[in-house]
């Protein structure tokens, strides 16, 4: 039996196709690996999100209690020791408009 001796052109043919095969598995892998990755990196951000939503609400929740009226005029008579004013102590200003025609 006589073997066919491969000329160096189809040798290198070959070389180059598999070379180039292997380079675009390469990349199609690796191109899949990354949007893995960044589907995981979307969804912890999505997460981190709600969460700081959710501290947003509890903190605007606490802001509404902590300016309610009834809080601050309790902190300021019982931590602040503040009263209120006796009539001697206000003064009344006439703030009016002074016109030309007047």
């Amino acid at each position: 039996m006589v073997r066919k001796r491969h000329e160096k052109k189809e040798i290198a043919l070959a070389a180059a196709c598999s070379l180039l095969a292997i380079a675009f598995l390469t990349f199609y892998i690796w191109h899949q690996a990354a949007l893995i990755s960044l589907g995981y990196q979307t969804s912890r951000l999505e997460e981190k999100i709600g969460q700081l939503e959710e501290e947003i609400k509890g903190l605007e929740i606490k802001k509404a209690s902590l300016l309610s009226l009834e809080k601050v005029e309790r902190i300021a008579r019982e931590k602040l020791g503040l009263v209120e004013p006796r009539a001697e102590q206000i003064i009344y200003e006439d703030f009016r408009l002074i016109n030309d025609d007047d």
